[in-house]
């Protein structure tokens, strides 16, 4: 398995923080890449289109400053997410901020564009496309991409259904290339597992939601903290994909979260921000399966600190457990 130098050198640990929908700014990005590890926000959350200039501008500077300043440091690269669905009008604009910006990674979703790829290869970036099966995963790599977010059941957000263990399994028989594996990642030895499944790096959303630098509101951030696996529904209603949300919130909103309607799919809009009165992600808050872990709202240079502490842990016990079965 490969990685591109920018993932396989400026890592403090093998993290990609996921693009947090309203919930990611310059400085939730900017505190995980100097954590150490990929920060990362969609495009569509700098409003008017304008502002994403202008926090390319203040990521960009902050960081390279810091990689000037102290060379000692990790100081890892950053992501823009772009919503490739034909419903988002920014798509070209927003391509063209990051070309001018040349931002180092893009993650693209909601569908593979060639001309999207080969406009970020124009300066030398790399693109990861997240997929929820094997069949779109081939469509990806088929049309430019260099590395696949392979999202498997359990995940914040737009979620799909497959174990992450036979979606990476399915992935890796044909694809040697750069893989992250999103689902239920909150933590450090969830992170060692996805590499022993077969990934390359750990792609986490939800624990980065109760961070003090994440733009989530309060209530959002103290209701990530008090639930668990089983307070997570999946349902295509609020956006027209499959995704995954907090209970909490679908009954703060006045529906009931075990009797769901089903979204029409062709009414997907990510130029409006939803299907129903409750708009996802201001009303109703995406999360995945992986949060009981997270118990309090803390700084992301702790949770990094935290996981990579717990990653080593289960890195140490199980080589101890390998040498002494080899020593019996």
């Amino acid at each position: 398995m490969t990685l591109p130098e920018i993932l396989r050198d400026n890592l403090a640990l093998p993290v990609v923080g996921s693009p947090l929908f309203l919930c990611s700014g310059p400085e939730l990005v900017i505190a995980q890449c100097s954590a150490g590890v990929v920060g990362s926000f969609p495009a569509l959350n700098a409003r008017p289109a304008s502002v994403l200039r202008e926090w390319l501008e203040q990521i960009s500077t902050t960081l390279n400053t810091r990689r000037r300043e102290h060379p000692e440091l990790v100081t890892a690269p950053f992501a823009v997410n772009q919503i490739v669905h034909r419903s988002n009008e920014r798509l070209d604009e927003d391509v063209q901020a990051c070309i001018d910006f040349k931002v180092p990674i893009v993650i693209t979703s909601l569908g593979a564009r060639a001309d999207v790829n080969d406009a970020i290869h124009s300066y030398g970036g790399i693109v990861l496309h997240d997929v929820i099966n094997n069949t779109f995963a081939r469509k990806a790599i088929d049309k430019g991409a260099d590395g696949l977010i392979a999202v498997a059941a359990g995940a914040g957000g737009h979620a799909g259904t497959i174990s992450p263990f036979a979606l990476v399994q399915e992935i890796r028989e044909w694809f040697d290339g750069p893989l992250l594996l999103s689902g239920a990642i909150g933590h450090g030895r969830s992170i060692l597992a996805a590499q022993a499944a077969g990934a390359d790096l750990a792609y986490i959303g939800s624990a980065f939601l109760a961070t003090t630098e994440a733009r989530t509101e309060d209530a959002y951030k103290q209701m990530i903290t008090t639930s668990g696996a089983s307070d997570i529904v999946y349902s295509n209603l609020f956006t027209g994909v499959h995704g995954n949300y907090l209970r909490g919130s679908i009954e703060a909103a006045g529906l009931d979260p075990d009797n769901l309607p089903q979204s029409d799919p062709s009414a997907m809009d990510f130029g409006s921000g939803g299907n129903t009165d409750a708009k996802a992600w201001k009303d109703i808050w995406g999360a995945g399966q992986g949060i009981g872990p997270i118990q309090e709202v803390v700084p992301t240079a702790e949770l990094v600190a935290r996981l990579g502490r717990q990653y080593a842990a289960a890195r140490a016990q199980l080589f101890a457990e390998e040498l002494a079965s080899t020593a019996v």
